[in-house]
């Protein structure tokens, strides 16, 4: 696994010591749970943008629907 360098502000990092303290947690169990609620929020916000992106997509007006349709057959 290849080793990643993280920077926090000063704040975050004095935030992340009161709360470990505060909640009896370590930093490292604070911010895997903080990454996982991200990128199931992100997730979500991706699926919801494909799915409004799909139906951009199929959502014709009626007159565009129907203007296509050959009905001299």
């Amino acid at each position: 696994m290849d080793n990643i360098k993280f920077e926090l502000k000063a704040s975050m990092v004095e935030e992340l010591n009161a709360f470990s303290a505060i909640l009896n947690k370590s930093q490292n169990d604070i911010l895997n749970e903080a990454l996982e609620d991200y990128f199931i929020k992100q997730q979500e916000l991706l699926a919801k943008k494909n799915q409004e992106d799909e139906n951009a997509l199929t959502n014709l007006d009626y007159n565009e629907f129907w203007d296509d349709l050959d009905f001299d057959d």
